[in-house]
Parts: C-alpha cells; structure tokens; sequence
C-alpha cells in the first residue's frame, strides 16, 4: 500500500478569499518559500485569467528556486460555446508559464442548470476539451470537480462521469471537492472509496471548513484511498476556511503513519504556520492545534505537576516534533509546580521548599488580584522571575517621560513623546511623534536605546489589546494592557495595569523592550563621566 502523501498548498488562491486577507505580490513570493522548504509539493498561486496581480506574481515566481515545490495555476473549464483554444481563461494558464494547472468543473447537475445555465452533456464537453486543451499544451493538469459530494448524492451516474470526462482527457489527478463544506466524515470516506475504486487515475481531496469537519473529512479521504490532499496554511479561507494544512500534515505523519515531509521540514512547521499569519498580518488562533501557542500550554497545578515527570502525562505528541514547545502558565490559579517549571524554562533553579519561591507565588497572586495577567504576558513573567531571583541586570532606567497632544481645526491630533533614560553611564533624551500616544512612546524609547543596541531595529510590536477591570469605575477604571512583540524569530507578551491607560501602555512597553535586550552585551560608555545626549525624530 502506497504510504506517500502529496501535498497541494492553495494559500495564496483560495486562502486568499478568505475575509481581511490580502496578500500583495512580494508578500505571495515570500510565503511560497515558505512552502518549498515546508515540503509541499504544488503551489497554487492564482487565477492568472482574474487579475493583474496574479499575473505577475507567476513572471516572478519564474525567478524562485524553489526545490521541492511545482507552481500551479487555477482556472475553469472553456466557457459554454467556445472551443478550448478560444478561450480567454485557458489561455492566460498556458502564457502564465506554469508546467501544472489546477482547473475546476461542475459536478453537480443542480450547478450546470443554475450556475452555467446550460445542459448535462455541454458541461462534459467543457471538462473534455478543457483538459485535452492544456495536455496538449505540455501541462500536467489537476483537475477540481467542484461541488462533487453534493453532485454525487443528488446524481451520482453524472458526477461519475463528469470525472470520466477528465480522465479520458488525460487529467493525472481527480481531485474531489466538498465546496460548501456541508459533507460528514462517512459520507467523504464511502464517496472517495467508489470512485478510488472506479478509476486508475490517482483521487485528492478539498475540503472546507463549514461544520468544523475540513481536516476530519481531508484524513477520512486519505483513509479510503485519497492520495493528494488540497488546504491552506492555519485553514485561511472563504466563510469558514479551508481544511488546514497546519493540522493535516502532523495528522497524517504522526499519529496515522503515512510519509509526508521530513522530521526536519515537520519541525518546521509551527514556525511556517506564524510566519505565514504574520505576511498576512492575521492574529493567529493561540489555541489552534499542533502549532498554536496554547497548543501545549498548562495552567493547572496538578497538571504541570505530573509534565515536570513526565510530558507525555498530559501532551499527546513531543511539541517539538512540529517546532512548537512546552509551556507553562502561572496565574492565581497557579502552583508551585508551575513556577517551578517555569523558572527551569529560563535556567533558574527555585526550590518549592524554599520560602523565597512561596514569597514569589504570593507576589504573583497579589499582582494578578491588582489586574495583572501573567498567563498572556509571558515575558513579563520572566523579568519578574528573574528580577526577584537577582539575576536580571538592568539595561536602561528611565528618568521621565511627557506626552504632548496637539489638535489644530479639523486636523488629526498628533502625539509628541519626550523620554529620558539612563543607558550605558548616559543621560539620553529623545522626543518623536507617532499616529497616538502610544505609539509616540514607541518611537521616542527607540530612539533613545538603539544606538546602543542597534539589534531592536528588527523588534517591532504587533498587537495592542486594551481591556477594562472593572467596569463599575467608568472612565476612573483600572485598564490592563497586553502588548505582543517580535522579531520576525521569536513572539514574546507583555502586561501593564493602571488607572491611567498610558501609563499601563508605558509599563508594558517597558517590559518589552527590556525583555528584548535580555543577554545583550551591555555597551560601553562613551565618556568617562555621565554625559547628556540628546535626539530628535520625527515620524
């Protein structure tokens, strides 16, 4: 039984449909690296015949050396009508310069009359010549009968024929596509196992997400016979989403035994799925399987109790086999174990018999009774640890801050932040503006430590959540800030809790950027005295 498994990333199409995404030509070119070095083995980049902008990304995609990866190009089958080699669809395929296309046809005869308006045995044709078309062009064609499951149990004899028409053609892959997303696992598994037992052409599966079932119904496929199987990056996609790819992969791998990628290209992958919502600029889910940051996060005492003996007492794989990791969460529900665990994350060593760990768990309780949340802010977590166990050396003191707020007319507001911070046996003052308060302090403190530490260039802040205590207080109440940070590498959270919501922003900044510089060789004063340096920015 053949074991091997190919992968058809649709990312950059039909993830593309999805609603907020939208992926410019330079940002489609980098995510298909991305899914070259993942393994995956075709890319759909786009319907060359809908747009200028696909049209383009397939002239540069030409320069990519990719070494794993084919580029496919989407389109339909001819218009009703026509012959093949008149139309306009077909033909921006084969001038894309693809070697594979990746074309859809209508299953459903509910479709054919509604859709196409047009009749049972034209809709054939249209598959027949589509497909005889691009062969005899030199392409390697995949075919997408559309709305198969739902043709299949409302006629199954034309929806089988419909992939006759392809096959005979001389499509290399039948590939069946549950389009609304409405199927049942048993369903896709009986369907795809009659027509794996119909044809000698090889079956893929595309499934969408539109009862929660996209990755269930993509393995059920694979388990009766499916050898492609069609998704997207974090399951990106119109209404729903696609089957995510983010969760097939490890599936298959690991807990059903089929080849897939590489141990090396698996270990990669939670780093692929962040940078890929990153392009994107999507928040992605913290609780989404495998390669979300919850995805093997413990915030029960007993549970971290019994990970600290052994991991696999509570986590149903190694996360580092897919490129995530442990983590643990410490919060007023929190025991010793957890901050046991965690210090042992960051190389200390508290004892749960030592009174000073006992007077940490106090110190975290009674911040989070105040507001505070360490289970979403991490690395303030981590400097409180470190701080109290003497090992954290201070990078920067700040002296002051001011924000100015100026309105003229109709004009937008615009903010003015002034800093001064000790660094390095300096004095140094900064001022810049920014589009709001907070980011104005951003900049401000930027200016003023990176030339010394020219590194936080590439360190920028990528979520800003604000929430209220309690809201009781109205305006007068307490607000908690999360600040999320990165480096294109590595993610890292912050917290901050005032009555005054620019100095919670201001604290949780801080925490930032000193957590950033954590390990950095601390420069060397420029004078022998304390010296004042001032720096002026504009933004």
């Amino acid at each position: 039984m053949n074991r091997e498994i190919i992968l058809f990333d649709t990312t950059l199409r039909d993830g593309t449909q999805g609603e907020g995404v939208s992926l410019s030509v330079e940002d489609k070119l980098k995510i298909a690296q991305k899914l070259d070095e993942l393994g995956i083995h075709y890319i759909e980049g786009g319907w060359p015949g809908s747009n200028a902008k696909d049209i383009d990304f397939f002239r540069r995609a030409r320069e990519l050396k990719l070494k794993h990866a084919k580029i496919t190009a989407f389109g339909s089958t001819r218009r009703k009508g026509i012959r093949a080699e008149e139309d306009a669809n077909l033909a921006r395929i084969v001038e894309s310069g693809v070697k594979v296309a990746s074309i859809f046809g209508k299953s459903w005869d509910f479709h054919v009359h509604r859709a196409l308006q047009t009749t049972l045995e034209e809709n054939l044709a249209m598959i027949e010549d589509s497909v005889r078309f691009l062969k005899a062009q030199g392409l390697e064609v995949i075919y997408l009968a559309e709305h198969f499951f739902d043709g299949y149990k409302n006629n199954r004899a034309y929806a089988m024929d419909t992939l006759r028409m392809a096959a005979e053609a001389g499509a290399e892959w039948l590939v069946l596509c549950d389009t609304n997303g409405g199927s049942m696992p048993t369903e896709v598994s009986a369907i795809v196992a009659d027509v794996c037992a119909t044809f000698d052409v090889p079956v893929g599966i595309h499934a969408h997400n539109d009862c929660e079932l996209g990755v269930a119904n993509t393995l059920a496929a694979v388990q009766a016979g499916a050898r492609q199987v069609q998704g997207t990056i974090n399951g990106i996609g119109e209404r729903c989403g696609n089957a995510n790819l983010s969760s097939i992969i490890p599936n298959l791998q690991l807990k059903l035994g089929y080849s897939v990628v590489s141990d090396e290209q698996l270990a990669s992958l939670t780093g692929v799925c962040r940078y890929v919502s990153e392009i994107a600029n999507l928040h992605m889910p913290v609780n989404q399987p495998f390669v979300g940051l919850s995805a093997f996060a413990h915030k029960g005492g007993i549970h971290v109790s019994a990970i600290l003996r052994d991991a696999s007492t509570y986590e149903h794989i190694r996360p580092e086999l897919v490129g995530n990791k442990t983590r643990v969460l410490v919060s007023e529900l929190a025991g010793q174990s957890n901050l046991v665990f965690k210090a042992k994350e960051i190389g200390l060593d508290l004892d749960t018999d030592n009174a000073k760990t006992r007077e940490i768990i106090e110190k975290i309780k009674d911040l989070e009774h105040k507001g505070y949340q360490f289970e979403g802010a991490d690395a303030s977590l981590e400097l409180l640890l470190r701080e109290a166990s003497g090992s954290l050396e201070e990078i920067f003191t700040v002296r002051s801050y001011k924000i100015i707020v100026e309105k003229y007319g109709d004009q937008p507001a615009v903010s003015e932040a002034i800093v001064k911070l000790d660094v390095a046996g300096e004095t140094v003052y900064a001022a810049a503006e920014g589009n709001g308060p907070v980011n104005a302090l951003d900049n401000a403190l930027r200016q003023a430590i990176l030339r010394f530490y020219p590194e936080l260039e590439r360190m920028h802040l990528s979520d800003y959540k604000v929430r209220v205590i309690d809201e009781k207080d109205a305006t007068a109440a307490k607000v908690r800030v999360l600040i999320e940070s990165t480096d294109y590498e590595n993610r890292w959270s912050t917290v901050g809790v005032s009555g005054n919501v620019i100095e919670a922003s201001w604290n949780a900044l801080i925490d930032s950027m000193r957590y950033a510089l954590i390990g950095k060789e601390r420069p060397q004063a420029q004078t022998a005295g304390k010296t004042e340096r001032h720096g002026i920015i504009n933004h």
